[in-house]
């Protein structure tokens, strides 16, 4: 079977198309550098500077911290110190009637030489009023020693603890979370940049077949259906480049928001992928079990129950504490009184049984908790283990792809310069090589987030920057 020999025509309008082509790579490179290129460990590092919701968990853990250490002391002495300035009247009305009444027998028992004389003086009044005013200061110190009470301060500050570790673990896990977040926009902004070049470069391509198209419809080498053709495939590569550039710059503006930067945020560190697979699953869960911050809270929660259990059972046994009390005189005049008390409560309208019971319950709730997040961390590093095993796989098996891609596209390219392949054809095999240069490029990416996931879910988010050191295989 003999090929029919192309038109003059139609090799030279493949010609110059192959000559538009080659020139095509020359105007992405003249694409506008951003203004603040950034690693991710320096992205990293200015996450953890300027991000506000680290801010607030670290000041919830320094909150709690605190109010720790100011109960260190609990249940020692408590020495007070009062004065006072004080001004009273008082007045004291005094009968004097029966006084009145029994005089005059009295002054009949006396000699009387003596009643005589007495018998002159006036009768006294029926009533008379005292008066008493002074001005005056006072001031004492007093101190109370609680002795024994029945382990409440132990219950209190080991309360306290327990509130202390619960808001390290949420400071904990907002960290993990943070770090996660971060490497989905800064790998998720270098993924929709990608996409983004790509498919410019891909209607760059195509806007030049759709000229040459066009030449080739005025010189009569191709059916008006082909150009018509042609025509769609340019307005679509167009819808694609538009939104993918529009999904870029939103991509690369919630970067910038994230770690509050002055200008925008382009990243430098490319998408990797381990060629090797991670450690066994059993290795992960396991650090899982034993560094996840949900697990930590929930051993803070059961712990607080169990301090709030000690606390009420402290209130059912006797208190004994020492106290005294001494004017600010000096010499013998001043006032002062010390012991020892006793207190314990016989009966009381609150039902103390319930109460025990009720925080008895809290602790088997927070077991109970403990057990289930245990089972629920377990499945959710298997999960993402999976994820990740199946990301790397993905990578990798799309390498025959994307070469069967780059070859199709060398043969249209070769086939449009001797007349064997059509305009559309060759728009068709450029937009498939940068469709899998697009799904590779995902597929890094699924990897990368895959692993920022892993990690998190076994606490070990602040390893990411080692597995990306050690990764062999960079999308550049």
């Amino acid at each position: 079977m003999t090929i029919p020999r192309p038109h003059r025509r139609t090799r030279r309008a493949g010609e110059a198309l192959l000559c538009l082509i080659a020139t095509a790579p020359l105007a992405l490179a003249a694409l506008p550098a951003q203004a603040e290129p950034m690693a991710f460990d320096t992205a990293l590092q200015q996450l953890g500077q300027r991000s506000d919701q680290l801010a607030a968990s670290k000041n919830a853990v320094e909150s709690a911290q605190l109010r720790r250490d100011a109960m260190q002391r609990l249940g020692g002495p408590v020495v007070n110190l009062t004065g006072a300035a004080y001004a009273y009247n008082a007045n004291l009305d005094v009968d004097l009637n029966p006084l009145n009444r029994v005089l005059p027998g009295v002054l009949s028992q006396l000699p009387p030489q003596l009643a005589a004389p007495l018998a002159q003086l006036p009768h006294l009044p029926s009533s008379y009023t005292l008066n008493r005013h002074k001005t005056d200061t006072t001031s004492s110190v007093s101190a109370v020693w609680p002795i024994y009470m029945g382990g409440a301060s132990n219950a209190a500050r080991g309360l306290l603890d327990a509130m202390t570790h619960e808001a390290e673990a949420d400071a904990a896990k907002t960290g993990h979370e943070a770090t996660t977040l971060l490497v989905q926009r800064y790998f998720g902004t270098q993924l929709a940049e990608r996409a983004a070049v790509l498919r410019e470069a891909a209607l760059a391509t195509i806007e030049q077949h759709d000229a040459a198209a066009q030449k080739m419809l005025h010189a009569g080498v191709i059916a008006r259906v082909e150009r018509l053709q042609a025509r769609s495939a340019l307005e679509e590569a167009r819808r694609n480049a538009r939104k993918a550039r529009d999904d870029a710059e939103l991509a690369a503006t919630a970067l910038t928001r994230t770690l509050k930067a002055s200008e925008r945020v382009t990243p430098t560190s490319p998408l990797f992928v381990l060629s090797e697979p991670l450690p066994p699953l059993a290795q992960f869960t396991d650090t899982a079990l034993a560094r996840h911050p949900g697990l930590s809270k929930v051993a803070a929660k059961k712990e607080q129950a169990t301090q709030l259990h000690a606390a009420q059972e402290a209130l059912r046994k006797p208190q004994v504490f020492a106290f005294g009390q001494r004017q600010l005189k000096a010499g013998k005049e001043a006032d002062w009184v010390a012991g020892v008390g006793v207190r314990w409560t016989l009966w009381d309208s609150i039902d103390r049984n319930a109460l025990a019971e009720s925080s008895n319950r809290q602790i088997a709730q927070a077991e109970r908790t403990g057990a289930q997040a245990q089972n629920d961390i377990a499945l959710l590093v298997e999960k993402r283990w999976q994820a990740l095993e199946q990301a790397r796989r993905a990578y990798f098996g799309m390498q025959p792809g994307l070469e069967v891609a780059d070859e199709v596209l060398r043969l249209r390219t070769s086939g449009l310069r001797a007349g064997t392949s059509t305009t559309l054809d060759l728009i068709d095999a450029q937009v498939n090589q940068a469709k899998a240069q697009t799904e590779r490029a995902q597929a890094a990416h699924d990897y990368v987030k895959a692993l920022a996931e892993l990690l998190e879910s076994s606490g070990l988010s602040d390893e990411f920057g080692k597995y990306m050191a050690r990764a062999d295989v960079k999308v550049e």
